[in-house]
């Protein structure tokens, strides 16, 4: 009895080939659109999660400082240096100086037109601030007109 052993070449033909460019190409032209996308919700993400920073911040200098809000004149060392009761900062702790800080920095703005900017304003709209701040009651919003939306067509400045 003989057997016959049947060789057969084990390689891909070209139209093999070609079916799984063209599936590779379609699911690459699904994923990349979805991809970009993932990057703009990103930057949502992170500027709500800055404005919880900022909030908690200013809600706790608030809470040491017996009801006072930082000043606008003096926002970011207010949040960022060492203060005593009555708001006066120092970049060093002092017997007197014993709050804070709060924050290290003010983050930069991640979306609309003052992207990069990482100060503070008081009037909204105002270009090349990040944050619109009102001391009177301690809201801090993103600093964009209110036509200025989201992916999800939601303004930056309902935050």
């Amino acid at each position: 009895m003989h057997t016959h052993t049947i060789h057969r070449n084990r390689a891909f033909s070209l139209i093999e080939l070609v079916i799984v460019v063209v599936i590779l190409g379609i699911i690459g032209a699904i994923a990349i659109p979805r991809m970009s996308r993932g990057a703009a919700g990103a930057a949502d993400s992170a500027v709500v999660s800055d404005l919880a920073v900022l909030r908690s911040a200013i809600d706790l200098y608030h809470t040491e400082h017996a009801g006072a809000y930082p000043e606008f004149a003096k926002f970011e060392a207010q949040l960022t240096q060492y203060s005593d009761i009555n708001g006066d900062t120092s970049a060093t702790k002092t017997t007197t100086h014993i709050y804070g800080p709060y924050l290290r920095s003010i983050p930069k703005q991640k979306v609309g037109p003052n992207k990069g900017y990482a100060g503070v304003t008081d009037t909204q709209g105002t270009a090349n601030f990040g944050w619109w701040y009102t001391a009177s009651t301690g809201t801090i919003k993103v600093n964009a007109a209110d036509s200025v939306l989201d992916d999800r067509g939601v303004a930056y400045t309902s935050y």
